[in-house]
């Protein structure tokens, strides 16, 4: 079932792709590919491609999106892979990927993981546009949870405010983009939203 902040966020998501006109996306970890489903419904996509290590949810991503293993349509990609290679990714193919997103995503990666993430999407992949949101650690009491309760058992980390601009902006002068922020959900005067999100925009 979509909670309304879940729902909040993946609105966030649509509206910067088609603000952006992109017309190849990426979903890095598109789980059980409910964001391919809306994504596909935007006219200006010619590409959709999603990747996830799980290949579970893959077969569930592939049923919501009525994909035939043995005949996948060519302009809608579903396979397993890694953010830290490109394995999955034939440019010849797939074209020049004008967006990425990671929706509530990163949190999933092993800190020490993070340098080649972003090695791999910001550097060799470097779409015009890469959509990121992730929990704002600060907002967890109005969820009623304690100091040091996570959202979920699989989070490797969930950043305060300051540590995930701290985090964007590292990565935003090292690879030539622009971050820029906004939040989602319901706001506190003190803590923020439930979720924050950076849309990091290239330089070049």
């Amino acid at each position: 079932m979509t909670t309304d902040l879940h729902r909040e966020r993946l609105d966030a998501v649509l509206h910067e792709i088609r603000r952006s006109g992109a017309r190849c996306v990426v979903d890095l970890g598109c789980g059980n590919g409910e964001l391919l489903v809306w994504l596909r419904e935007l006219e200006q996509i010619d590409r959709l491609i999603g990747i996830d290590i799980d290949t579970a949810v893959l077969a569930e991503a592939r049923e919501a999106l009525n994909i035939d293993l043995f005949d996948p349509p060519a302009q809608l990609k579903v396979c397993r892979g890694s953010f830290e290679n490109t394995d999955w990714y034939a440019s010849s193919r797939d074209g020049k990927i004008d967006a990425a997103i990671m929706l509530e995503t990163i949190e999933h990666i092993e800190p020490g993981r993070l340098s080649r993430v972003e090695e791999t999407v910001f550097r060799v992949l470097r779409p015009p546009l890469v959509v990121i949101t992730t929990p704002n650690k600060e907002y967890n009491p109005i969820h009623g949870m304690a100091d040091l309760d996570i959202r979920h058992p699989g989070h490797y980390f969930e950043w305060t405010r300051a540590q995930f601009k701290a985090w964007c902006e590292g990565v935003a002068k090292r690879q030539g983009y622009t971050a820029r922020y906004a939040d989602i959900g319901q706001r506190h005067p003190a803590l923020g939203s439930s979720t924050q999100m950076v849309c990091f925009e290239s330089d070049q």
